[in-house]
């Protein structure tokens, strides 16, 4: 009898360790300026884990979703993004206090000859030049294509994909399996696809995604996405041509 008591104490000691190690729940939080340790607003505050995102109000607060272990990342402009791993105390006790440092900036003066911009929104408008570069598809083909002066190649890269369509983006999107799955995640959640649109930095995607940048500009051009594109689009434009080319890597790829 006294055997099957101590059984069942272990039993019941090793569930709550286990719960433990794997609590879920509503996390909230403080975000401040750790200069002046002011509450800071407008935060955006995404958990990397399970790719869903929030926004500090104008007290700095914010609640989002967090499991243990769990990664979130925070960021805004002019301040250095931090990521925080989610502990068992932040999720107990809440109102976890969370500090960004505002970057420095030297500002220098700033050449815009080639454009000749003079500062009137209604006149600049119409000097900057318009990628003229054309998105469009051939039949037979899953892959779409940007053609223009910008992308002298789309030719020589139609032709690569008929012959090899899949290969070229095997070790791109082979190596992050996984993280690859976030992008659907990423493009139904309002408050992460608001952020993106706001942002051309790529941080938030790299953090995302687990690339670095160069991985994002590989993929791109190997989708067959123009420089001028690469360079001009925020992030959310980048984060929807990243995910359809994925879309159709799967399926070059499942039809191998």
């Amino acid at each position: 009898m006294k055997k099957i008591i101590c059984l069942l104490i272990l039993l019941t000691a090793g569930i709550g360790f286990s719960q433990n190690d794997d609590t879920t729940g509503e996390l909230q939080g403080v975000v401040f300026n750790t200069s002046d340790e002011s509450v800071m607003g407008n935060v955006h505050v995404l958990n990397l884990n399970q790719v869903i995102g929030t926004i500090t109000d104008d007290k700095g607060q914010f609640n989002i979703t967090a499991r243990v272990n769990d990664t979130l990342y925070l960021s805004y402009i002019g301040f250095k993004a931090v990521k925080v791993r989610v502990t068992n105390d932040m999720i107990k006790y809440q109102n976890t206090k969370i500090g960004l440092t505002e970057l420095a900036f030297a500002l220098e003066e700033v050449v815009v000859r080639p454009y000749q911009l003079t500062g009137y929104l209604d006149i600049d408008s119409k000097n900057i030049p318009i990628n003229q570069s054309a998105r469009y598809s051939i039949s037979g083909l899953n892959m779409g294509y940007e053609a223009g002066s910008r992308n002298p190649n789309a030719f020589s890269n139609i032709l690569g994909s008929i012959f090899n369509p899949a290969d070229f983006l095997h070790n791109l999107f082979g190596k992050k399996p996984q993280q690859m799955r976030k992008l659907r995640k990423m493009q139904e959640d309002d408050k992460i696809r608001s952020l993106l649109s706001s942002k051309f930095d790529r941080e938030t995607l790299m953090a995302l995604l687990q690339v670095d940048k160069l991985d994002i500009e590989e993929i791109l051009r190997n989708c067959n996405y123009s420089d001028g594109f690469i360079e001009t689009a925020n992030d959310l434009q980048i984060l929807d041509a990243i995910s359809n080319c994925y879309e159709e890597y799967k399926v070059l790829n499942r039809n191998k």
